[in-house]
């Protein structure tokens, strides 16, 4: 298996996404090849000794799609972008997977032009896991669909819960549609369009409404909801995990030696909360819909968490995702009499 990584991609690159794919290539069993400037890309390779007997190549790109850039036209214009030359490996059949931490649009667009959709899906869905009390909750969209409609809500519904169940391992996902209460006759009026649609659909577990507090509880596995709504979730939980860290330091410092003795003896509980709330742990978020496996990492991903996404793109393609998708497809009448997103 040979998973393709944007190496310019992301505020630390190239050096966290080269140390990462390093560690990827130690853990797992699949070659890493590193897409961009080649001699940046060697450059940092060869801090590391001994890289020369890992299953990583180098696959030069010339250029670069910057944060600021307009994704669809940065896309189109820059043919030798690290970001495009890596999804054209995966198109050509070169490579299995591609991931990048650069910019979100532009690897959305590339993945649009460049591997196009699965049959029956409109629109693609980023597909994040968020830490819950159980495990987590795999949160859709996430970001790559501002507005959407009822049927694009049930597109993302089968394709997190297979998802869910293929990668995490979860036999027959909670569904929950997000929403302001439980009962079905709340919300607006996507979301009233859309319980009724998720309730016809045969092959997921929808079990109704989920509120935002669900998501921590891990009431559901699978929520749904359009990417506004989504990210603003995505971005709240962040900015929480880090203020409820951060508070608990200061309370430490400022409660005395009493404060301050009682946490040495709750470090090791502080770790694992850490670990649990912290994104590398879960690597990246794969955009489900386009006809590949695409994984987009955090901007600000380090080391480990490009070994992890390089470690979800793995379990992605050796659990065949994306053909279940599209057998799950074939099975829903409601996804086959009308795929034009009305």
């Amino acid at each position: 298996m040979k998973i393709a990584v944007d190496a310019m991609g992301g505020d630390f690159a190239p050096e966290q996404i080269v140390l990462g794919a390093i560690a990827a290539a130690k853990q797992y069993d699949c070659e890493v090849v590193l897409v961009g400037d080649e001699n940046k890309v060697k450059a940092e390779l060869n801090k590391s000794p001994h890289w020369q007997d890992l299953k990583i190549s180098i696959y030069h790109a010339s250029d670069e799609i910057g944060m600021a850039e307009h994704p669809g036209a940065a896309v189109r214009r820059k043919k030798d972008a690290s970001i495009v030359v890596a999804t054209r490996l995966v198109k050509d059949g070169t490579c299995d997977a591609v991931l990048s931490a650069g910019s979100t649009g532009a690897a959305v667009a590339s993945a649009l032009f460049g591997l196009g959709r699965i049959k029956g899906i409109d629109r693609p869905t980023i597909a994040t896991p968020m830490p819950t009390v159980n495990g987590v909750t795999l949160l859709l969209d996430s970001g790559a669909n501002i507005d959407s409609k009822p049927q694009h809500l049930v597109q993302s519904a089968l394709m997190g819960s297979i998802y869910a169940e293929y990668v995490f391992g979860i036999k027959s996902p909670r569904v929950g549609l997000l929403n302001i209460g439980e009962e079905s006759t709340k919300g607006n009026e996507q979301a009233l369009a859309t319980y009724p649609l998720l309730q016809e659909m045969k092959t997921i577990n929808f079990q109704g409404n989920a509120e935002g507090r669900d998501i921590p509880r891990g009431t559901f596995d699978v929520v749904v909801c359009d990417g506004f709504v989504g990210n603003v979730v995505l971005k709240f939980a962040e900015g929480l995990a880090k203020t409820i860290m951060k508070l608990i330091k200061e309370t430490i410092k400022g409660g005395g030696w009493l404060a301050k003795a009682g946490a040495v003896l709750l470090v090791p509980t502080f770790k694992k909360l850490a670990k649990k709330m912290d994104y590398a742990e879960y690597g990246g978020a794969p955009l489900l819909g386009v006809n590949g496996c695409y994984i987009i990492c955090h901007g600000s991903s380090n080391a480990k968490a490009i070994r992890s996404a390089i470690g979800v793109a793995n379990e992605y393609v050796k659990n065949n995702v994306l053909e279940h998708i599209s057998d799950s497809i074939a099975k829903e009448e409601i996804l086959n009499n009308d795929s034009d997103g009305k």
